[in-house]
């Protein structure tokens, strides 16, 4: 066996999975993996673009720095993510996140959301840090070795993700009357999107054993919450629910004009490398 055919084994850090292995490798998935793996990818890699809008803009230069790497983080995960999801249809990382259409795409509303304030953008990233750790320590266990090579390279990256946004919730929570204000509004307006994450799409049904039920994860994440949100002094949003549906392509109306900004060059000038 070549070592790039042994390489959905490759988890640890120093010799873990790397997309490029994943597109050498024999192993593909079938179309209901490949749909499910695309869902993740897409969620990744749109976080990512939101996030990288931060550089250059946080309010501090370490946080600068940290936001980056969250975003870098994410996009590793798109990318292996959507490598392993495309070798099902013969296509590849780009094609799936540069010459797609806004229905194809599979992403949560969650993600898709404006980054607001700082508060606010941290409120996101608090939800979907603990989502994603509770997602991808389940999603090691998968029968599909691919995903779970996957899961267990993101899953430690999402560790410091998680750590992050909670002393953020609290350095902001219990901070000034102001900061605390906005982290506030920040979990106001981000909460309505929490059920989506949580919500079993039919498709969950074909993976099989190879994903995860996400309503399995409602209420890991709901003690995790509530333990920071304690200790933040808050409590959580009480809220009606938004209409969901970015698995089944149905999304916000900000997905749209965010493609239209991360795909123009992509469109523009096919091919291109630098």
């Amino acid at each position: 066996m070549s070592e790039a055919n042994a390489s959905a084994t490759r988890i640890t850090p120093g010799n873990a999975l790397r997309p490029e292995d994943i597109a050498l490798q024999d192993a593909t998935p079938g179309d209901a993996v490949a749909r499910y793996a695309l869902g993740l990818g897409d969620d990744a890699l749109i976080l990512a673009q939101r996030l990288g809008w931060w550089i250059s803009r946080a309010p501090e230069l370490e946080e600068d720095v940290a936001l980056a790497n969250i975003a870098l983080d994410q996009i590793g995960h798109a990318r292996s993510f959507l490598t392993y999801a495309g070798r099902a249809w013969d296509k590849t990382e780009d094609d799936l996140a540069y010459f797609r259409r806004e229905p194809e795409f599979r992403s949560v509303h969650l993600v898709e959301q404006p980054n607001g304030d700082f508060a606010r953008t941290i409120a996101r990233q608090f939800v979907v840090a603990l989502y994603q750790w509770e997602l991808y320590s389940r999603l090691v266990h998968s029968s599909d070795p691919t995903l779970a090579a996957i899961a267990a390279k993101a899953v430690k990256e999402v560790d410091y993700h998680r750590d992050h946004a909670i002393q953020w919730v609290l350095r902001l929570a219990l901070g000034t009357e102001e900061s605390r204000r906005r982290m506030i509004a920040g979990l106001r307006l981000t909460w309505p999107y929490v059920e989506e994450l949580f919500t079993d799409h039919p498709l969950i049904d074909e993976v099989g054993d190879a994903g995860v039920r996400p309503s399995e994860l409602r209420a890991s994440f709901d003690s995790a919450v509530g333990t920071v949100l304690t200790e933040a002094e808050l409590e959580i949003p009480a809220v009606p629910g938004a209409v969901g549906g970015g698995r089944l392509g149905r999304h916000s109306e900000h997905l749209g004009y965010m493609l239209a900004e991360m795909q123009v060059l992509a469109r523009e000038f096919p091919g291109a490398s630098w």
